[in-house]
């Protein structure tokens, strides 16, 4: 060994890099969510959306030759994304899934650096939908997204990987695979409540 001090040098500065990297790695914003396909062969209809950055690529460049303003919209939303993913299970009758079904996807949201910017909550109906977003903790740049969406009936995931804005995302309910989930009515509802609270 002609220079151990060199190689140990070398060594160290390779295991700081690592370490200064580590909250990097560990914010990954893609959800594991193949947990859910069981919940196929109980559902009356399921939507399964995977479209990776190269598939979202070719979806924009088909919307490019649309001259609706939407398509547009959608256009500009999908364009530097890394994924779109979505799991949509409708059933005929209540208690096809479990609530430890949707625990496996809620734990996910509770890692670091996934925030709850919308969460509507319907003891009457049992209706729950939440929106998370994930930001990079030093840039607070917006790496994902995700959407839980669930009634006694009906379970939907929604994960997109990459930047989006939260104010524009209703414009993507209802296409690619994306169910209507009233994401307006959730952020109106929100900040009433907000309102109400600064009022008290």
């Amino acid at each position: 060994m002609k220079n151990p001090t060199r190689i140990v040098k070398l060594i160290g500065s390779l295991l700081v890099a690592f370490v200064a990297n580590v909250p990097a790695f560990a914010q990954n914003p893609r959800l594991q969510i193949k947990n859910l396909e069981k919940l196929s062969s109980k559902a009356a209809e399921v939507v399964d959306v995977t479209l990776d950055e190269s598939m979202l690529k070719l979806a924009a460049k088909f919307m490019a030759a649309e001259k609706d303003e939407d398509e547009a919209e959608v256009r500009e939303l999908i364009k530097d994304l890394k994924g779109l993913y979505v799991k949509s299970f409708e059933f005929d009758k209540e208690g096809e899934y479990s609530a430890e079904d949707v625990e496996a996807i809620r734990s996910q949201l509770a890692a670091p650096g996934w925030t709850k910017v919308v969460g509507v909550r319907s003891r009457r109906d049992g209706d729950v939908s939440e929106v998370y977003l994930m930001t990079d903790s030093q840039t607070r740049n917006v790496l994902g997204l995700a959407i839980l969406a669930a009634d006694p009936e009906t379970l939907t995931v929604v994960n997109i990987v990459g930047p989006i804005d939260l104010e524009k995302l209703s414009a993507l309910e209802g296409k690619m695979g994306i169910p209507r989930l009233d994401l307006e009515k959730g952020k109106t509802s929100q900040k009433q409540a907000a309102s109400h609270d600064e009022k008290k």
